[in-house]
């Protein structure tokens, strides 16, 4: 027995050992980077590419790209990134030479977006940045030619990139389940668009990667497999606002009960443009509406869902309880405005420079509820409707008093 305690004890002792020389490791050596292929492609932009990159990059590059100082996607914070993976910062991706994209080639960008590897450093990009191993060539091109266009946000500004800051955790995903994927041997062709199902199919989970929040936990996922990740679309995930509060993501399947099963087309359709939900209540940051998708494409996406096979997970979101100083304080929170501009007005579109920007009442209360009017990408929700006049004046009130 003793012989035994004392073989038990050094393989214990030889186990943590490598454990722990394991873990080291990984805290040591970071994100891994591998070798870098030379992709000779040369993208032909036309007005129609360029056009359709826009639309697919509103919603792929944008959000993240942003920055609300510089109006440029010269990059930001990651806000929502749950706290488990560390500080993330997007980079900046304008036509810069050295500090944007500027420099680098069709195939370059090409190579970053398929594969997740960094075409100068061979870094292996982190798992919140997005990777499309399944989008079609023509929509892989058209985001290309957008990016090289002389489109406003894309405008050459030398803003340096900051680094983000994984935690091991992070790290260690890296090293074990999250990684590169291969560049395509062939040809991606696009769907068949007349196939709503089909086409459906391919934006949720090819493009948009909607599978991505909306099943049971992003390390649980499978980028080349989607319908093989845990909770396939059942939602639960848990997303923070620019409050720090945490936003259980939404049960897409065809429940009818917990999902959208009970929803019509056209409410779906008309949920995603507007960001009101058919009960009148707003979908809330990190979520945002896609204003920039045709209907014919959102009604593909809902048609697909319902082919989703059903998760009866129910899924709620509490209500913020305050205590609130005034109605404008609390309509500000209820109405989702601190899940994005944050709880000073900070965040994004930083509304503490409404006063100067907006001295009159009446404008400012246009553009809460016609954001569209003055920003054509804005991911605002369509207030218009949803207010009353003394909401209005309420939340006027309020933007106004922040400094």
């Amino acid at each position: 027995m003793k012989r035994f305690l004392k073989w038990a004890g050094i393989g214990v002792l030889a186990l943590l050992v490598v454990v722990g020389g394991f873990a080291a490791y990984v805290q040591i050596t970071g994100i891994p980077t591998y070798d870098v292929q030379k992709v000779d492609l040369t993208v032909q932009s036309t007005p129609e590419r360029v056009a359709h990159g826009k639309e697919l990059a509103s919603r792929l590059c944008m959000l993240c790209h942003m920055n609300p100082e510089t109006k440029l996607l010269t990059g930001n914070r990651l806000e929502d990134m749950p706290a488990e993976f560390g500080a993330a910062y997007s980079r900046n991706i304008t036509s810069h030479k050295t500090a944007g994209i500027g420099s680098w080639t069709d195939g370059e960008i090409a190579w970053l977006l398929r594969t997740g590897i960094h075409p100068k450093t061979g870094g292996y990009v982190p798992p919140w940045m997005p990777k499309f191993p399944h989008m079609s060539d023509e929509d892989l091109y058209s985001v290309i030619a957008w990016l090289r266009s002389d489109d406003p946000y894309l405008r050459a500004s030398d803003v340096k990139n900051r680094e983000s800051e994984p935690t091991w955790f992070a790290k260690f995903l890296t090293h074990v389940a999250f990684k590169p994927f291969d560049y395509p041997t062939s040809k991606i062709p696009h769907p068949d668009t007349t196939n709503t199902v089909v086409y459906g199919k391919y934006l949720a989970t090819g493009v948009y990667d909607c599978y991505q929040c909306h099943s049971a936990a992003f390390e649980t996922n499978d980028p080349l497999n989607p319908e093989k990740s845990e909770g396939f679309f059942g939602g639960g995930y848990k997303m923070p606002d620019l409050t720090g509060t945490e936003i259980n993501v939404a049960n897409l399947t065809s429940d009818k009960t917990h999902g959208i099963g009970r929803y019509t087309r056209d409410q779906f359709v008309s949920m995603m443009k507007t960001g009101f939900r058919p009960d009148g209540t707003n979908m809330r940051y990190p979520m945002a509406r896609m204003a920039t998708m045709s209907d014919h494409a959102l009604g593909s996406v809902y048609d697909y869902l319902m082919t989703v096979p059903a998760i009866p997970n129910h899924v709620t979101n509490a209500k913020p309880s305050g205590p609130w100083k005034t109605e404008g304080a609390r309509l500000w929170d209820l109405k989702g405005c601190s899940g994005c501009h944050g709880a000073t007005g900070a965040g994004v579109a930083n509304m503490r420079k409404a006063n100067a920007k907006y001295p009159e009442d009446s404008t400012l209360q246009d553009v809460i509820q016609n954001q569209i009017r003055y920003n054509p990408d804005t991911f605002m929700p369509e207030y218009q409707g949803h207010l009353s006049a003394n909401d209005l004046q309420a939340l006027t009130s309020h933007i106004r008093s922040m400094k």
